[in-house]
């Protein structure tokens, strides 16, 4: 049977009213849910940072170790090259053998600049590790702390939203299925989530626009649905409104 005009406003203005009620469970919730999910990214951005760091230390370390090892050799064809020195038979071989002396000497300075270049590098990102690892713990606990407000708010509202979206749901039913696209479309447009309004005091309760005598009279009249010609919302009157609520 098809619904009349007044039929198809009350079911709007029900189905509205319900998520009206859902909505003010979610802004209890207010900014909570945004807040933790800002606080993952970060923790995960600090996470990533500090690895990158522990691995460049990894490397610097083993780069130290591996430069050591470079003058150890050194130290030791030195000294191979030293007591060939004895041996030699003439110039050419003695100007050898100190050139390869000077040149391990040369790789020996080349390695100890490096070493000292590496731990001062050293020092600067432990600094900095240290730094993000104290705001990694200060961000995890404050996730901590959210996340239990959040979830002690959740737990005190969600059977009553998880009843209400059923309801929702269900009265959906009742709405013409062009109607309904209409209003759930009005919904995600404005932020506070109201589609449907009412006459409260010769205005649109939505936007506060003044509506037009001639208009308000036609919406009492309920023979067809008429929105704010300012916000566009769906307007109907003041006793739909008192009835429902």
């Amino acid at each position: 049977m098809e619904q009349t005009v007044e039929q198809k406003l009350k079911a709007l203005w029900a189905w509205q009213s319900i998520h009206t009620k859902v909505d003010k469970i979610r802004q209890v919730r207010g900014e909570l849910p945004i807040e933790v999910a800002d606080l993952e990214d970060e923790i995960a951005g600090l996470e990533t940072r500090n690895e990158k760091i522990r691995s460049e230390l990894d490397e610097l370390e083993d780069s130290i170790v591996s430069r050591k090892n470079m003058i150890k050799d050194a130290q030791a064809a030195i000294k191979k090259y030293e007591t060939q020195l004895n041996e030699v038979k003439n110039n050419r071989e003695y100007d050898a053998i100190t050139k390869e002396i000077e040149l391990q000497g040369l790789e020996i300075q080349v390695c100890e600049k490096r070493i000292r270049e590496a731990e001062f590098e050293i020092n600067n990102k432990t600094e900095l590790y240290e730094t993000t690892e104290g705001n990694l713990n200060y961000s995890k606990g404050e996730l901590e702390v959210k996340k239990q407000e959040l979830e002690n708010i959740t737990s005190e509202t969600q059977k009553e939203e998880d009843t209400l979206l059923k309801e929702a749901e269900a009265s959906e039913s009742n709405i013409d299925e062009r109607l309904l696209k209409v209003s759930n479309k009005l919904r995600k447009s404005f932020r506070n989530g109201l589609a449907i309004v009412s006459i409260e005091r010769d205005s649109c309760s939505g936007c506060h626009n003044k509506i037009p005598a001639q208009m308000q009279s036609e919406i009492r009249q309920r023979k067809k649905i008429l929105v704010c010609e300012h916000c566009g919302r769906i307007l109907v009157d003041e006793e739909i409104a008192s009835e429902e609520s």
